[in-house]
């Protein structure tokens, strides 16, 4: 088991995390700032009126990157799995 080994296994895993998450934060988060700027210009204070669409519009961003997404998190169980000798004693 060499500890190097390890450490680039935990590196590829986090950049995967940041990389097949970043999509579908960056869309909540739009929407989210949209509708705040929304709510402030209306003068409406409904804290629960940004739900529906940052939820639609994370359904919609899943149903567009989920395959990239799985893509992704696929290669990267692929490589895991395929050096898992360098993982196990």
């Amino acid at each position: 088991m060499e500890s190097l080994a390890i450490g680039d296994a935990f590196v590829s895993a986090m950049w995967t995390i940041v990389l097949a998450s970043m999509p579908i934060l960056l869309v909540a988060m739009c929407v989210g700032l949209i509708i705040g700027i929304l709510q402030t210009a209306t003068s409406i204070q409904e804290q629960t009126l940004a739900f529906i669409p940052k939820l639609l519009a994370v359904i919609i961003s899943l149903l567009i990157f989920g395959p990239w997404m799985f893509q992704i998190v696929g290669g990267l169980a692929v490589n895991l799995f395929t050096n898992m000798y360098r993982y196990v004693g």
